[in-house]
């Protein structure tokens, strides 16, 4: 049963379709991405999933409960097991960094100080920020900011944690921090994490599953492995490969190469080596993913129909995927 279970999600607004017929099922435990450009309908997804926006049609259901619907609202006690990270942060400056994790228990009722104190004091070491308990928001950077927010959001021991864009306004050292922190948190407590993000880099960190929206529509979900070496549609090949790959050799054919989780062996050379086969790459990529490596490897095909089956009969035998493409789209 999936922890989360998405059926025909609408939601417009002013007559515009944001979301249209979203179908999803997230499982407990996956780091599930879901990837778009800028007005795809992320944000308004993750949105739906927290009751933060009502959906026109369709239901979302959280452990085989419905949660929400056009008709329904959210229950207090299932919000407080979703929580959610936001890029702006959302901390209140006039209070210490103890006192912006204690909020959430606030809101939640829990009235023994003692308590709230400990507890935020907990979460606050769990995010490797406990010296800081005492500093306020002005005096952090970005990443400890986001780093209070992610205490703030563990004070309530969700099941799932929602990020909305959480590391886009950070530097890349610091997204990489705070990335590992969140995939700590899947490993070590076993929440579930859904990450919305414009950016392949941040979902391919740490994200074992993908959607990738475009203009409202669902248009690929599957395995991060899957959807990075065999992407069916150009928005998610726009996204993958980020202009990466031009069309300017477009009139020639070429051959693909896919490595499925061992990127290792060192296979142009070999094929340079025992093919006697001259190779011309003209795109090439490795991704780790879910800690494996995958990636690919696009060359010209062979002129001669002598050395293109002398190829392909080599990478059969050592167990390479490989298959001919007619552009460097890879239609």
């Amino acid at each position: 049963m999936p922890e989360i279970k998405i059926e025909n999600l609408c939601k417009s607004f002013d007559g515009k379709p944001v979301l249209d017929g979203i179908s999803l099922d997230i499982e407990k435990g996956d780091v599930f991405g879901v990837l778009g450009l800028s007005g795809a309908g992320k944000s308004t997804l993750v949105r739906c999933i927290n009751g933060l926006e009502i959906p026109d049609s369709g239901e979302i259901y959280y452990q085989g409960e419905l949660l929400c619907s056009a008709t329904k609202r959210i229950e207090k006690q299932k919000r407080a097991k979703i929580a959610m990270i936001f890029q702006q942060f959302n901390l209140l400056d006039q209070r210490d960094v103890l006192g912006n994790v204690e909020l959430a228990l606030e809101f939640a009722k829990v009235k023994d100080r003692a308590t709230r104190k400990q507890k935020a004091r907990q979460c606050l070491e769990r995010v490797g920020l406990a010296e800081y308990a005492s500093a306020y928001p002005s005096t952090l950077s970005g990443g400890q900011k986001q780093r209070v927010a992610i205490a703030r959001a563990l004070a309530l021991e969700p099941e799932v944690i929602l990020s909305d864009e959480a590391t886009s306004a950070l530097d890349p050292e610091t997204t990489q921090s705070i990335l590992s922190l969140l995939k700590s948190l899947n490993k070590e407590l076993g929440i579930t994490i859904v990450m919305i993000s414009h950016q392949l880099g941040v979902i391919e960190s740490i994200c074992n599953k993908v959607a990738i929206l475009d203009k409202a529509h669902l248009v690929e979900v599957g395995e991060m492995s899957d959807v990075f070496l065999n992407p069916k549609t150009e928005i998610a090949r726009s996204l993958i490969y980020a202009d990466q790959v031009h069309t300017a050799l477009n009139e020639h054919h070429f051959i693909r190469l896919l490595f499925d989780g061992n990127a290792d062996e060192p296979i142009i050379a070999n094929i340079v080596q025992h093919c006697s086969i001259l190779v011309s790459v003209v795109y090439a990529s490795t991704k780790v993913i879910d800690g494996k490596v995958y990636g690919q490897t696009v060359i010209k095909r062979p002129k001669e129909i002598a050395d293109r089956e002398k190829l392909a009969k080599y990478l059969t035998l050592h167990h390479v995927e490989f298959e001919e493409v007619k552009s460097l789209g890879m239609e």
